[in-house]
């Protein structure tokens, strides 16, 4: 396996090439829309802004570094299919961050105000009339749009670009990426509202909004954008879709246990907006009913005294649920391990260092 921190110089390389290729792309989006759309100006730098505050760009990078490890080794360029067809995953991402951040009520992403919260204060400044919350919200949702629209764009241009045989397992590969997370989505949303579900529930809500969206699909898209074949892309998809549910998982921790500096958002906001999580299931589960009532009072209640957030960390601990979700961890982790050992034969190059230290990273991940 190689080590993280090989792993970490890698994508670092790859995120400083990435960044510059989207950033000149959406400065190209803002020059040509200037003469006949001045105002959705502003909708452009909301998306740039958020798209610019960094992130990991971990979906753009294993779509590159699939594809690579399927063919030659060798990154592909900014300007071919595969280059486009990371740029579509890293605005999707954007997308969907824009809107997640609406629903849940967040004000703050990657250490700066949200979308919607920016545009709120910018209607108060401008003295605009109407409510400025609900200004925020419904342009905030139209800066969501035209990132979601943007990456349509960018896979129809990927698409025509591969040989034709290829077209139709790709363009399918993303249609199904953003299906199955609004789907995720929603689900999500139904368990929370409802302080209760199954755990087949939410092992669907994991695998559809995580496990397939953060890696599974973006890894297909790599290997399929290569031509590789069936068997490869099969072992690739349970390799990613282990690790995509690891990585949620421990989302999930982290969203209670982390910390802030680091996480990029407060650590009680996933309590505060109720989510109901792996760590919840099986702290009401385990717990006697009156600190299970405790917890499940407290879901979705805000704000949340720092007092009181530290008692139901100590529940989430002491009813063993910490420890349960950290196992779900390590068994996505060693399923993850497992698909790589009997693929990484069949893998080149940079691309193979880059899938194999992705494991040591999730495991290792703080923020």
């Amino acid at each position: 396996m190689a080590e993280s921190s090989g792993f970490a110089a890698l994508l670092d390389r790859y995120r400083s090439r990435f960044d510059g290729a989207l950033a000149a792309w959406i400065d190209g989006k803002r020059r040509a829309g200037a003469g006949e759309q001045p105002e959705a100006g502003e909708l452009v730098a909301a998306v740039d802004s958020l798209a610019a505050a960094g992130g990991k760009r971990l979906r753009p990078a294993l779509v590159a570094f699939t594809a690579a490890a399927c063919t030659d080794g060798d990154l592909p360029g900014e300007e071919t299919a595969v280059g486009r067809l990371g740029r579509a995953a890293e605005l999707l991402h954007t997308y969907l961050l824009i809107h997640d951040d609406i629903m849940d009520h967040a004000e703050v992403r990657r250490g700066r105000p949200a979308a919607h919260a920016a545009f709120a204060e910018r209607h108060r400044e401008a003295g605009l009339a109407g409510d400025d919350a609900d200004f925020g919200v419904t342009a905030a949702i139209l800066a969501g749009d035209l990132a979601h629209a943007w990456a349509h764009e960018l896979v129809a241009e990927a698409v025509a670009a591969l040989p034709e045989a290829r077209r139709p397992r790709v363009a399918a590969a993303f249609a199904a990426t953003a299906q199955e997370v609004i789907g995720g989505q929603y689900l999500e949303i139904l368990l929370s509202q409802r302080r209760a579900g199954s755990a087949d529930e939410l092992a669907r809500a994991l695998r559809l909004k995580s496990g397939r969206y953060s890696v599974e699909r973006p890894i297909q898209l790599g290997a399929l954008a290569a031509g590789a074949d069936g068997p490869t892309v099969d072992a690739l998809s349970i390799y990613g879709s282990a690790l995509g549910e690891a990585f949620q998982l421990q989302d999930d921790v982290l969203g209670t246990f982390g910390d802030p500096g680091e996480v990029g958002k407060p650590t009680a906001s996933d309590l505060e907006e109720g989510k109901f999580t792996f760590l919840v299931f099986h702290a009401l589960e385990a717990l006697p009913e009156g600190d299970a009532e405790r917890l499940r009072s407290a879901l979705g209640r805000r704000p949340l005294p720092e007092g009181e957030l530290a008692e139901l960390r100590e529940l989430l601990v002491t009813s063993g649920a910490l420890a349960r979700v950290q196992a779900m961890i390590a068994d996505r982790l060693a399923t993850a391990s497992a698909a790589f050992s009997g693929l990484e034969a069949r893998l080149a190059g940079d691309g193979r260092a880059f899938l194999a230290g992705l494991i040591d990273y999730v495991a290792e991940r703080r923020r």
